[in-house]
């Protein structure tokens, strides 16, 4: 019964603190375990067909929508007080997600203490809400995980998750930034070149010594620069400087 109310109590935490999103705080010193790919087992506790099998919903969720989800085993959680923080701490140094860490999800599983917690970026939480968390560690992570079929618990969790996920497209914010600078893009080109054309149709804005030698005139033509007395151009006639 114990080992019961302390997995309840891990996803509880989670929920009630904003579903543990990742940020800075004050921590244990200790060495956090090195990540393995979507697969980090280091209690050793997932048989390798469901290795395989966690791995492919992970890497497919990825491709689809860009989010990363992360699975991890540990032997226990000491020196921290709960799963959760534990997760909160691994999540922090492995940078799980996209940009500022926004769009990732870990599930993290300590063995001995039979404890389980589920962190998640930011942009996560319209979609993974409480009340799908709660339903995913009361049906899908906590009853394997009692009778210590972690592999199994794991894979239907993911799968649990990942359904939801399906609608997410990391790169929605990013291709909106990228239409709004190629509107600007667009409007400034166009700005250049009209004024580049207004500019070659204006004769008496370019250089001067140019104009004089092709015999070009703007206005009465009455000798150019030197209005009625000739100027470089001589007379009226316009025939410029020979």
């Amino acid at each position: 019964m114990i080992k019961i109310v302390g997995i309840a109590m891990a996803l509880s935490l989670v929920c009630l603190q904003g579903l543990a999103l990742a940020g800075s705080y004050e921590r244990p010193k200790i060495q956090l375990p090195e990540p393995r790919g979507y697969v980090t087992d280091h209690a050793q506790a997932i048989d390798g067909d469901w290795k395989e099998r966690i791995r492919s919903v992970c890497q497919d969720l990825e491709r689809k929508t860009g989010v990363e989800m992360v699975v991890v085993t540990v032997p226990s959680i000491k020196p921290f007080t709960s799963a959760n923080e534990y997760a909160a701490a691994v999540y922090e140094k492995w940078g799980i997600g996209s940009t500022q860490q926004e769009h990732g999800m870990l599930v993290l599983v300590a063995v001995q203490e039979r404890q389980a917690a589920i962190t998640l970026g930011r942009q996560m939480l319209p979609v993974i809400t409480p009340a799908v968390l709660d339903q995913v560690g009361r049906e899908s992570l906590q009853p394997p995980i009692e009778l210590g079929h972690f592999g199994e618990g794991l894979y239907r969790t993911v799968v649990a998750l990942a359904s939801p996920a399906q609608d997410v497209r990391v790169d929605t914010v990013a291709k909106g930034h990228s239409k709004g600078l190629g509107v600007w893009l667009a409007l400034f080109t166009t700005i250049v070149a009209l004024s580049f054309f207004w500019w070659i149709t204006r004769p008496d804005l370019r250089h001067p010594y140019r104009r004089i030698q092709k015999g070009e005139y703007w206005g009465t033509g009455q000798g150019g620069f030197g209005g009625n007395w000739g100027g470089f151009g001589g007379g009226t006639g316009g025939e410029g400087f020979r």
